[in-house]
């Protein structure tokens, strides 16, 4: 029984201790599997950062017309030409909104997902994953996903090198690893999510919001952001996205920050915002499993 126990032991911190920060940092040099190799060439850019920002506008718009009834205090301090700008995409989207007021005062006309699936053409969502004790994993619910297409992103508070993280890593399997060395963890649960929402409430300002804390909570507003739920690929799952960094722009709409499900654990004006999303490698059919390779080589 011991030995039965010991092995468990052992087989978990194997598959662990690559999210394990202190470890990652006394074995980086002889621990390939720790480290993505990307050439000069590629830039680990599967897509173009221009048609990520794309992509994040055109869903972060649908969402906030979405939720325009729950915008007033947003709206107010917002410039005419883009309060002008939300009216007109208001009324070309929903034209009978007048008529349905009454109806729908106090919820959205459309859920996160519907307004995804509006805009993308496909939706996902968390459910227990096919993967024999793996939990849970996301699946594209309905749709099709195009091949390059930004399909997921991996929320979490961003930590540069030289930031405190140990004790957020311990127990953490969904610590992520950028090229550079910044760190992104994307639990939901203890520390992590303490540490998440207060920097959340650090950085707001007035009724603008800097960044989504719904994806600490079954609610989420913003429906891509359950990246850190897609599952390593196996010998016989291959994988079919694959993570792209991504720096939020200075010229980022500030009334769609909300939507952003990442924060800076230090406040710094100087470094962008880094996010992290998942692209599709390949076509992904309505009820496929995501996944992912955590040790990702591009070549």
């Amino acid at each position: 029984m011991p030995g039965r126990l010991l092995r468990g032991l052992w087989q978990r911190w194997r598959r662990y201790k690559y999210r394990f920060v202190p470890w990652i940092a006394l074995n980086l040099n002889h621990n390939p599997r720790t480290l993505r190799y990307v050439p000069e060439e590629s830039k680990d850019k599967i897509i173009s950062d221009e048609d990520v920002l794309k992509t994040l506008l055109k869903v972060f718009q649908a969402l906030f017309i979405n939720d325009f009834n729950k915008q007033s205090d947003i709206l107010t301090v917002l410039p005419e030409v883009v309060k002008s700008k939300y009216q007109d995409l208001l009324s070309v989207q929903h034209p009978r909104l007048k008529l349905l007021e009454h109806r729908y005062q106090q919820q959205n006309i459309f859920k996160p997902e519907e307004i995804l699936y509006k805009t993308l053409g496909f939706s996902i969502a968390r459910a227990t994953s096919s993967l024999i004790s793996a939990g849970k994993g996301v699946f594209v619910t309905k749709g099709l996903v195009p091949k390059g297409a930004v399909v997921s992103m991996y929320p979490g508070t961003v930590y540069q090198k030289y930031e405190p993280i140990f004790f957020q890593s311990i127990g953490n399997p969904f610590i992520f690893r950028c090229l550079d060395g910044i760190l992104i963890d994307g639990n939901d649960k203890g520390i992590s999510k303490v540490v998440y929402r207060s920097c959340n409430g650090r950085d707001r300002l007035g009724p603008l919001k800097m960044s989504d804390s719904t994806w600490l909570t079954s609610e989420i507003h913003n429906p891509l952001a359950v990246g850190q739920y897609v599952n390593n690929c196996s010998n016989d799952r291959a994988a079919n996205v694959c993570y792209q960094e991504f720096d939020v722009p200075a010229v980022f709409p500030i009334e769609l920050k909300q939507y952003l499900p990442n924060i800076a654990y230090s406040y710094d004006k100087q470094s962008p915002l880094r996010c992290v999303v998942l692209v599709a490698l390949r076509d992904i059919k309505q009820g496929e499993e995501l996944f992912s390779n955590y040790y990702t080589i591009v070549s």
